[in-house]
């Protein structure tokens, strides 16, 4: 399969509108010429700083913009950090993602979580962080201590971008994931459904994915966490057929990028989420909390997986080259299949 970046909108919302099992034979397909279809990773998600976020992300406990009861926490010591992520390995995840709620991070802070990155990649796991914006020299840091992959969603369509965000811009995002590609770390973007969007929407968010010069290596597709106290609180239910039709075209548009069902798996019966690994979805998020959001016990998801045949992925040769990269800041990372 030739892979694309020149979709437009109007071919995508075609593939959304295939017969159901037309639209999952083809992603079942595309899947198996890049995957093994019975293969899925696991990371962890830890909140390595949490609230005072002064974005205004209407479907976000974390902006100190809206009451939602979450406690502001500092940033977490280093010793608890290589606590949870000795944890995280220990119960079978190969990658370790840190998220902070800034706007973006100071100089001072970034040099924190650089020790982070630092002593997780020693335990010998991939990392990944989600701090904000960043600019070029901070993207430039974060690959000089090794990290692996940088987080930062579009959340949505850029038509619909400014029904749940005013506060950063489209654009913002767009240059940070550029800053993040510019020095080599490998990028993991994706979207929330379930926002109030149409189908148009998710068409136009999945086609600037699609279309970047090189796809994300990880695309997270999140369905909305509904937090009481934010504006989408009220928002009506998205129908979970539609939620397993955006991982299915996900899979189509991006067929190397690994497809993680994200947020919002707890809303999620077990047939729901053995279609969405059917339809591409090749990653999960492990651990019973996503940042400030419940999420799937790991014995939950481990009996998942027995009653599907699905085995989780282990530790592949790539990343290791990648860890002897990582005393040259100057040396390309290889691009990793993991995300």
């Amino acid at each position: 399969m030739i892979t694309r970046h020149d979709w437009t909108v109007e071919e995508i919302e075609s593939l959304l509108d295939l017969p159901f099992n037309d639209l999952l034979f083809q992603a079942q397909s595309v899947h198996r010429e890049q995957f093994d279809p019975n293969q899925v990773q696991v990371s962890t998600l830890l909140s390595i700083k949490t609230g005072a976020c002064p974005e205004d992300c209407g479907y976000c406990s974390q902006s100190a913009r809206y009451d939602t009861g979450l406690e502001r926490e500092r940033l977490m010591p280093l010793d608890e950090v290589i606590s949870n992520a000795r944890q995280a390995k220990e119960k079978g995840a190969t990658r370790f993602c840190m998220g902070a709620a800034w706007r973006n991070p100071t100089d001072k802070n970034l040099e924190k979580v650089v020790e982070m990155v630092s002593a997780v990649r020693e335990l010998g796991m991939e990392t990944c962080v989600t701090l904000g914006m960043l600019n070029q020299q901070q993207a430039h840091r974060l690959k000089q201590a090794g990290l692996d992959y940088y987080n930062h969603n579009l959340d949505t369509s850029p038509e619909f971008y400014g029904n749940v965000i005013t506060t950063r811009t489209y654009q913002d995002r767009l240059d940070t994931i550029s800053h993040v590609r510019d020095v080599g770390i490998n990028v993991c973007s994706g979207g929330i459904l379930g926002m109030g969007e149409s189908r148009r929407d998710r068409a136009s968010m999945l086609c600037e994915l699609a279309n970047m010069e090189k796809h994300p290596e990880s695309v997270p597709v999140n369905m909305l966490v509904k937090i009481e106290g934010t504006p989408l609180f009220e928002n009506a239910e998205l129908d979970h057929l539609e939620f397993i039709r955006t991982i299915a075209v996900a899979r189509i548009l991006m067929p190397a990028s690994y497809v993680r069902l994200s947020a919002g798996r707890t809303d999620m019966n077990d047939e729901t989420q053995a279609l969405c690994f059917f339809a591409g979805a090749n990653s999960i998020f492990y651990g019973d909390q996503l940042l400030t959001t419940d999420n799937p016990e790991t014995d939950k998801d481990r009996q998942l997986f027995k009653r599907l045949g699905i085995n989780m992925e282990e530790k592949v040769e790539m990343e290791v080259k990648a860890a002897k990269t990582c005393h040259n800041p100057e040396a390309p990372i290889a691009e990793s299949s993991l995300s």
